[in-house]
């Protein structure tokens, strides 16, 4: 794992920083206080505490989210997040005293390798809780963040967003959260600066305090006390929902979820007074889609769950061909209060 990405986590049961150790060909991270946790073959890291609650999207959801994705459907998101993400690190740099210029990676270590032996940190991996003479572990202040941006997907799904915004930002740095694990065999790969970890947003998320610049949210639950904790004071969170028009078209003819009219105060009440919003802006593509493509779309989202396929079939096939379809999200930009 990426040094940079790896200094920021921590242990969801101990909150001590984590050390990348091998065993053969297992791989793990593990604590100062032995609490380990596997890296998958595909690439991700289980950080649960516990059991989830839930597994997240299936495997049949996230194939297809893979495939709409892919063919540039939602690229409207993608762009908009890159956008926005670039303007918050050139915000955040610019807060800085004196202003933060990138850090190359060579220069997080002295070591031309690094390869840490069981149970030990190689010297690159900036364990930041020392001990102390007496033997009491003190948090020392957590990394320049804005020198090597660390940027959050909370919910990431295949890891597609993420993915754009750190193809924007060449300094920057990934981490991909998600209780699913299909969606996490793909987000492992959305980019090489990316990492991805199994996580419930909903429990404490396995991060440092101010550890990250951006956060994104992308029609994902939102943790406004954990958001608010693992974003540095001078971060930006990022959050997409539909907006009132978004798939409009299908919403009747294929009896769709809609939309909640309420979904703004929602937010913010998720938030809960944590963030403060600067900034909103709405974003749509008018799109032409075949019957397969709709039912892709539908396939991937939440309508999947309440969607009986046989009515489903049905009803896309009575719908003329090509269909046009609006896309139209909301993004809206909040900083910490």
């Amino acid at each position: 794992m990426d040094l940079r990405i790896l200094e920021r986590l921590r242990c969801p049961v101990c909150g001590d920083p984590l050390a990348e150790v091998t065993a053969g060909t297992a791989r793990a991270l593990r604590c100062p206080r032995r609490h380990s946790f596997d890296i998958a073959r595909q690439g991700y890291v289980n950080l649960l505490a516990g059991r989830a609650p839930h597994v997240g999207d299936t495997a049949e959801m996230i194939a297809a989210r893979a495939d709409f994705q892919a063919a540039g459907h939602y690229d409207v998101i993608s762009d908009a997040l890159a956008a926005a993400a670039t303007e918050a690190v050139v915000r955040l740099r610019a807060t800085a005293t004196p202003p933060l210029a990138p850090t190359p990676p060579s220069a997080l270590c002295s070591a031309s390798t690094h390869a840490p032996l069981s149970g030990q940190n190689c010297c690159a991996e900036v364990s930041r809780a020392k001990d102390t003479p007496t033997g009491v572990r003190v948090e020392a202040p957590a990394p320049d963040v804005g020198a090597y941006p660390l940027v959050v997907d909370a919910g990431a799904g295949t890891g597609r967003y993420l993915g754009a915004v750190l193809a924007a930002l060449p300094d920057a740095v990934g981490l991909a959260l998600d209780v699913s694990k299909p969606a996490l065999r793909r987000a492992a790969r959305a980019h090489p600066r990316a990492a991805a970890a199994l996580a419930d947003t909903w429990q404490r998320l396995p991060l440092a305090d101010a550890s990250a610049a951006v956060l994104l949210n992308v029609f994902a639950p939102r943790n406004g006390p954990e958001f608010h904790r693992v974003l540095d004071p001078a971060g930006t969170l990022l959050v997409v929902t539909p907006a009132a028009d978004h798939l409009t078209e299908l919403v009747d003819a294929l009896d769709l979820l809609r939309v909640d009219p309420d979904k703004a105060d929602r937010v913010a009440a998720s938030l809960g007074g944590h963030f403060t919003p600067v900034s909103s802006t709405v974003h749509r593509a008018e799109l032409t889609f075949t019957r397969t493509e709709v039912a892709t779309l539908v396939g991937m989202g939440p309508s999947a769950w309440h969607t009986d396929p046989g009515a489903l079939a049905a009803r896309l096939a009575a719908l003329p061909e090509p269909v046009r379809v609006t896309v139209a999200v909301q993004l809206d930009a909040h900083r910490p209060r």
